[in-house]
């Protein structure tokens, strides 16, 4: 014999977690964020990360003979996978400590954004910014995977700032996986026909974006500034 109630209650709750998703999947997204980071601010944090990858763009770009077209997707992929993996790492690891450092979790975005960023600009500012000026005609793949994982590690911190901050981990990756990629697209066509000159100049930017977000995170949790 049916049990109706049971029936009744099924459906009410159905019906609810229909509700539920349906206003999860279509609240528009922020541009600038409130509880986490905004889409202009996801933008800037991509950006940022993407310059140690463009630099290295540049440097596949005039290593090159003629710009081919096929190498330099497949440069971008390779930096633009990685760079979006490990946030996706990062914001994992991050989840795990989440409700142990609630308290203090912009203090801790704030200091990892700004220590990525000055190191950024320290290595633009003292290392030298000079490819290497033989050209090559194939692709060492495992060379690019190296400088994949290489660049990107910074990307693992920063994902997990995106946990503590509660910031959509999907909008994020994917973001940083597209502004990546395009980046080091146009860098490898930039690298073959300018040269190197950007190349130091592509990590200032990227420390100044990502140190930036850090202070607008901390001042934003201090009550100081509102966006």
């Amino acid at each position: 014999m049916l049990d109706f109630q049971h029936i009744q209650n099924f459906m009410f709750s159905s019906c609810n977690l229909v509700l539920a998703c349906k206003t999860s999947y279509t609240q528009p997204y922020e541009l600038w964020g409130k509880s986490g980071l905004g889409i202009l601010e996801l933008l800037l944090v991509a950006t940022g990360l993407a310059m140690d990858a463009f630099a290295v763009s540049l440097c596949k770009g005039l290593r090159m003979r003629r710009i081919n077209y096929a190498q330099a997707v497949v440069i971008a992929l390779f930096f633009g996978v990685f760079q979006a993996l490990m946030p996706r790492l990062g914001w994992t690891l991050g989840i795990q400590f989440e409700q142990y450092i609630t308290a203090v979790d912009h203090w801790i975005a704030f200091i990892l954004l700004s220590v990525i960023g000055s190191k950024m600009l320290y290595d633009s500012l003292t290392e030298d910014p000079s490819c290497p000026i033989q050209t090559v005609d194939r692709l060492d793949l495992k060379e690019l995977l190296l400088l994949a994982i290489a660049t990107s590690i910074d990307a693992l911190a920063v994902g997990i700032t995106l946990a503590f901050l509660k910031t959509d981990i999907l909008l994020s990756v994917s973001l940083i996986g597209i502004v990546t990629f395009i980046l080091c697209l146009l860098a490898v066509a930039i690298g073959n026909r300018f040269g190197n000159r950007l190349q130091s100049k592509a990590g200032i930017a990227g420390g100044v974006m990502l140190v930036l977000i850090g202070l607008k995170i901390l001042l934003e949790h201090l009550g100081v500034v509102t966006f």
